[in-house]
């Protein structure tokens, strides 16, 4: 165990994670524990300081997440950010509230005076919320130390210096002193060195695997994306041939997708076993309408296509009882697979595979974020237009069609994509921007087309910066890029009557529209 220890009590906030990340990148080791751990547990781990994480309850319900009472004792410095300042708030005798409207994405920190914990920051700061509600009462012996426009107390301590609260979010890259605020409280506050260092190389996690593995056949699913080319590479290296990637066709890609997860498979000298499943997916969406419905639908439709190719597989190499998937930590949270957080959306790739496939899944990726995992598929050697290959979800377009899914729609939205991309790609943006995609809404547009009326399909752009993928603000498109974007679509695409454009921030969006 590090002498130096952080814990983070985990009250189901998306960004537990983060946290943790941006604290080990500061050279702390920390652990992620539930937030209902006894007193005696953090004796016995001994930390050198406590984060209280956010959470997607509010303290004044019935069933809220509470901490043990005893834990305010332990004298140990405690950082409680978002929910974690609210808990802090209605158990030291202050009143929580629900906000007006909430405060989500940035606001201007506005600092009351100098304080240790903002040493580096002007009276002014950009930073990060995403709340519901807010502290309208302090306990007694604490005083403010920032507001925001949305709420009095955005940044709290406590007389002793023990116990700071934070109403935003330090750890995500959207609170550009965010990561200096984190410092300043883990060496001023904590007394903290910071010389942690991580201690699994690229080759202890393919010996981990190996053994895991231990020589036996493993399918994967593999899309030629960075996460299940990295996966697959990772895995390669520790069984080799016996690593069997299968490409899945559901019909639901964008133009190009599948020759080019045949190249890069070659490239890795992957013999990869495409199946042909179109009309598999199209029928298990049809009359579909709702996003959860679909992607649940998508999800078993992949799990069926994965056992016809197990099946097929076996009669010609002999058993095989292992599935590898490219699944990373944001997939995971987003599934609700993190302790106390809940459901946004479904992946497919997250849990949910049936007993009677028969298959242990092997997830090699499960505890990395898309930017780790780049440094680690940059590790692997793999080429730079793979490794910053942006995200695709799973369903495929099936999730940025919103409405029925249908081979018209979806060949529609295919066009308008490849032309989205090529612009972007033209404009030299492809990589800047994270993650850039169009989508197909539902409803028609009025539209003239020389002396007549026309009536069509409304398509929204999307385009968002990131580095997590957890947090995300809208790209700001120059003007010139949209207007050829725009141009194209409703000049080459007959049914492409009307484009709009997404400047809307996750959160309180998510990227993806479904």
């Amino acid at each position: 165990m590090d002498e130096e220890q952080v814990l983070i009590l985990d009250f189901g906030s998306q960004y537990t994670r983060l946290i943790a990340k941006t604290v080990r990148e500061l050279e702390v080791y920390c652990q992620v524990i539930p937030a209902q751990s006894s007193v005696e547990q953090l004796r016995r781990q001994a930390p050198r300081g406590l984060i209280l994480s956010g959470g997607p309850a509010s303290v004044y319900e019935k069933d809220a997440p509470r901490l043990d009472p005893a834990l305010y004792d332990l004298k140990i410095p405690i950082l409680a950010i978002c929910y974690g300042l609210q808990r802090v708030a209605a158990d030291r005798g202050g009143q929580v509230v629900r906000g007006r409207g909430g405060e989500y994405g940035l606001s201007t920190l506005q600092l009351a005076g100098p304080d240790p914990l903002f040493e580096g920051l002007g009276d002014d700061e950009p930073v990060w919320m995403s709340h519901g509600d807010r502290v309208e009462l302090l306990p007694l012996d604490y005083r403010s130390l920032a507001r925001s426009s949305g709420v009095p107390y955005a940044a709290i301590r406590s007389a002793d210096g023990l116990i700071y609260g934070l109403q935003f979010h330090p750890e995500v890259a959207q609170t550009p002193k965010g990561q200096t605020i984190l410092a300043n409280w883990l060496r001023t506050i904590c007394g903290l060195r910071g010389r942690w260092q991580p201690g699994e190389t690229l080759e202890q996690r393919i010996g981990a695997l190996r053994r895991q593995l231990d020589g036996r056949r493993a399918l994967i699913a593999f899309s030629g994306g960075v996460d299940s080319t990295a996966a697959a590479a990772l895995t390669q290296r520790a069984i080799g041939s016996q690593l069997l990637p299968v490409f899945v066709d559901s019909g639901l890609l964008r133009q190009g997708d599948r020759r080019h997860a045949e190249q890069v498979a070659a490239r890795l000298g992957l013999r990869l076993q495409v199946v042909e499943a179109q009309e598999r997916f199209f029928a298990a969406l049809r009359g579909l309408s709702d996003p959860e419905e679909k992607r649940k639908a998508v999800g078993k439709a992949f799990i069926r296509a994965f056992e016809a190719a197990a099946h097929r597989l076996e009669q010609r190499q002999g058993p095989i009882d292992i599935l590898v998937q490219g699944t990373i930590y944001s997939d995971v949270i987003e599934s609700a697979g993190a302790s106390g957080a809940r459901r946004i959306k479904s992946h497919h790739n997250v849990g949910g595979l049936p007993a009677e496939m028969g298959l242990e899944i092997v997830e090699p990726l499960r505890d990395l974020f898309k930017d780790e995992v780049r440094q680690l598929a940059l590790s692997l050697g793999l080429p730079a237009e793979i490794v910053w290959e942006q995200p695709f979800p799973g369903p495929g377009l099936a999730v940025r069609i919103l409405g029925p899914v249908t081979p018209e729609r979806v060949a529609l939205l295919r066009q308008a994509d490849a032309i989205l991309r090529e612009e972007i790609k033209r404009a030299k943006l492809d990589r800047v921007i994270w993650q850039y995609f169009a989508v197909l809404l539902p409803g028609r547009s009025v539209a003239i087309r020389g002396d007549g009326r026309g009536y069509g399909e409304i398509v929204a752009l999307r385009a968002v910066s990131s580095r997590e993928g957890m947090t995300a603000d809208w790209y700001p498109l120059p003007y010139k890029t949209l207007a050829r974007i725009s141009s194209r679509l409703t000049n080459e695409l007959d049914q492409i009557t009307r484009v709009v454009y997404d400047i809307t921030a996750k959160p309180p969006a998510t990227i993806e529209w479904e």
